[in-house]
C-alpha cells in the first residue's frame, strides 16, 4: 500500500474524514473525504422524478432507497481502495435539491407526496406573495406552495405540523432535529439579512394574510429553525445510523452539519462564497449565483434572493430547464448506431457529438430549438414542449444541432442574466461552473463563456459537484477555529493550490451568441403555440 493510501486509511479508522450527501434530481451521490478534503470515496445512485397527477415527484420509499444505496456503494469504494470498513466520521452533511413542498402532521405523516422545484403550479401564489411581501417569491418556493395550496383550499394545509425540504426532512429523520441551514432556507422563505434568520415582518404578513383560514397553526411554528455554516445540527441517533446504512457498520454519535440545498454547496464546491464571485450549476436545472456587493435596486420576478451557507446575499437566476433536453437527443443518436450495429461507450458518444458543437457556425446557422421539457418560469411558461425548428435556408448540420443543443440550454438562464448585467450593473470578475454542462470541459465552458460573455473557471475537483460541497460544510463545523469565517476556511484551507481552468469568452462565439439569443427570445410564440395546441 502506497504511503498515501496508509494515510488514508488511517483517516478512516481513526474517523478523520467528513461525508457528504446530496440529493440531486437524476443523481444521489455520497463523498467520503479526508482531514485535507481530499475525496477518498464515492458512490451514487441513479433516481428520475415521475410526473403523476399533474405534479413531479418522488416517492419516500425511493428517495430512502436511492440515499441508502449510494451510501452503501460510496463505503463499498472505500473498502476496496483501502481494505477498511467505515465505521467512523468526523461529520457527515446532507444536501439536496431547494425548494419545493414537504408538510408532515403531527405524527409525522407526510399529508401530500413531495412537489419538487420542477412544478410550475404556483403561478398565483407567487404573484401574490411577491406583491405582499415586496420581494420577488419564485413558483418553486415552499412558501408559494404552500400559499397556493391554501388557495387551492386543499385540505391537508389545516394539519400541517412541520414544512422543510427534502435535506431538511432527511437531517429531520437521522438526528431528530428540525433545522436548515440558512442557505437552504432562503430557498423557502426571505430571509433577514441581519439576523440570518426567516424575516419576522414577512412572517408576520403571511399570518395576518391567512388569519381569516382559523388555522391552528402560525407560519414561524411550522418552519424549520435556521442555522448558519458551522453551527452544530444534532448528532447521528442509533436509528439515523440504521436507517442510513442498514449493515449496522456506521456507528450513531456522529456530528451533523445543517443541511444545505444544492445552491449553497455549490458555492462551497467552487469557492463562490465572497462578493464579486459567482459560480454556476448545471444538471436537469441550470442556475447562476452571484454574491452580491449591494442590494438589487429594484424586485424581478427571474431574480431569486437567496444567501450564501454563511449568510451573505445573493442573487439567483434558476432555469428549470438544461441538459435533459439534449440528453434526450444524444441517447437517441446512440440508439441509432445501435441499430446500425455499432457499439459505442456512452462517454465517447458524448464527447464527440458535443465536441462537433466547436465546429459549428458561430449563431448555429440559424437552427432554434427549445429544451423545456417541463415549465420554464424565467420565460413564462408553465408546462414544457420540447422542440426544434428550423427555416429551408437554416444549414442544418450536425455540429449547428449540437451547438444549437447547447445553446438553448443556456436561453433561459441568459435570459435573467441580463437583468443582473444590464439592468443592474452587477459585475462579477468569474463564474466557477461545475455539474454535467461540464463533463466535455473545453465544451462546457466554451458555450458558457459565450452566453455570459464573462471568463468561465472549471477546477478539477468540480466533478464532485455538491457532494464535495456539503462534505466540505461538514468539516468546517468540526475544524474551524474559532473566528475562521468560512470564506477564509475554503480560500486557505480546501482551495489553496488547486488549479482551474480558466477560459476567456471570444469575440466570434459571443457575437454568434447574440444572434441566436436574439432568435430564442423572438421564436418564444412558436413555444406558447407548442404548449396551447399539443397536450401532454
Amino acid at each position: 500500500m502506497s504511503s498515501d493510501n496508509q494515510a488514508y486509511k488511517t483517516a478512516i479508522e481513526q474517523g478523520q474524514t467528513a461525508i457528504g450527501i446530496e440529493v440531486g434530481s437524476t443523481r444521489i451521490k455520497t463523498v467520503l473525504i479526508d482531514q485535507h478534503h481530499t475525496p477518498l470515496a464515492s458512490g451514487s445512485h441513479e433516481w428520475e422524478n415521475s410526473y403523476s397527477e399533474g405534479i413531479w415527484t418522488y416517492r419516500l420509499e425511493a428517495l430512502w432507497k436511492g440515499v441508502q444505496d449510494s451510501y452503501a456503494k460510496m463505503a463499498k469504494n472505500a473498502m476496496q481502495l483501502y481494505g477498511v470498513p467505515l465505521r467512523l466520521s468526523g461529520a457527515i452533511g446532507f444536501s439536496g435539491m431547494m425548494h419545493g413542498y414537504m408538510v408532515f402532521d403531527k405524527a409525522g405523516e407526510l399529508l401530500t407526496p413531495f412537489r419538487t422545484w420542477r412544478n410550475t403550479i404556483t403561478e398565483k401564489a407567487s404573484e401574490e406573495l411577491s406583491a405582499l411581501f415586496r420581494f420577488p417569491i419564485p413558483q418553486r418556493w415552499s412558501i408559494a406552495h404552500l400559499y397556493q395550496a391554501i388557495l387551492n383550499a386543499e385540505p391537508h394545509v389545516k394539519d400541517i405540523d412541520y414544512m422543510t425540504t427534502v435535506a431538511g426532512y432527511i437531517h429531520w429523520m437521522l438526528t431528530g432535529n428540525k433545522i436548515v441551514g440558512v442557505g437552504e432556507a432562503s430557498g423557502m422563505f426571505p430571509i433577514d439579512s441581519a439576523s440570518y434568520d426567516f424575516d419576522a415582518q414577512r412572517l408576520a404578513l403571511f399570518d395576518a394574510a391567512v388569519a381569516d383560514r382559523g388555522f391552528s397553526w402560525k407560519l414561524k411554528d411550522i418552519l424549520p429553525r435556521v442555522l448558519q455554516a458551522g453551527d452544530n445540527g444534532g448528532v447521528l441517533t442509533p436509528q439515523g445510523a440504521l436507517l442510513l446504512d442498514p449493515s449496522g457498520q456506521l456507528q450513531a454519535g456522529i456530528p451533523m452539519c445543517p443541511p444545505e440545498g444544492d445552491a449553497g454547496t455549490g458555492m462551497v464546491a467552487t469557492n463562490s462564497v465572497a462578493q464579486r464571485t459567482g459560480n454556476v450549476s448545471t444538471g436537469t436545472s441550470v442556475f447562476a449565483m452571484v454574491v452580491l456587493e449591494k442590494d438589487l435596486s429594484a424586485v424581478y420576478p427571474v431574480i431569486d434572493m437567496v444567501t450564501t451557507p454563511d449568510g451573505k446575499p445573493v442573487a439567483m437566476v434558476h432555469s428549470n430547464n438544461c441538459s435533459t433536453d439534449y440528453d434526450a437527443w444524444l441517447n437517441l443518436f446512440g440508439e441509432a448506431m445501435r441499430a446500425m450495429g455499432v457499439q459505442t461507450e456512452k462517454q465517447k458518444l458524448f464527447e464527440t457529438l458535443l465536441g462537433k458543437a466547436l465546429e459549428a457556425d458561430a449563431d448555429c446557422g440559424g437552427l432554434l430549438s427549445y429544451g423545456y421539457v417541463s415549465g420554464e418560469h424565467v420565460t413564462g411558461f408553465e408546462e414544457g414542449r420540447p422542440l426544434f425548428v428550423r427555416s429551408a435556408e437554416s444549414s442544418f448540420t450536425l455540429a449547428n444541432f449540437m451547438r444549437v443543443q447547447l445553446f438553448t440550454a443556456l436561453g433561459a438562464l441568459r435570459t435573467g442574466m441580463d437583468v443582473l448585467f444590464e439592468k443592474e450593473a452587477v459585475h462579477v470578475d468569474e463564474i466557477f461552473g461545475h455539474g454535467g454542462f461540464f463533463k466535455i470541459r473545453q465544451v462546457g465552458q466554451k458555450i458558457m463563456s459565450a452566453a455570459l460573455n464573462v471568463p468561465v473557471s472549471v477546477m478539477e475537483t468540480a466533478g464532485e459537484g455538491g457532494a464535495w460541497g456539503i462534505a466540505i460544510l461538514a468539516s468546517y463545523m468540526k475544524n474551524k477555529i474559532e473566528g475562521e469565517t468560512l470564506d477564509a476556511f475554503l480560500k486557505e484551507r480546501v482551495f489553496s493550490g488547486k488549479p482551474a481552468v480558466r477560459v476567456l469568452p471570444e469575440a466570434t462565439d459571443v457575437a454568434g451568441f447574440n444572434r441566436f439569443f436574439e432568435r430564442y427570445t423572438q421564436g418564444l410564440p412558436i413555444m406558447r403555440a407548442a404548449v396551447d395546441h399539443m397536450k401532454q
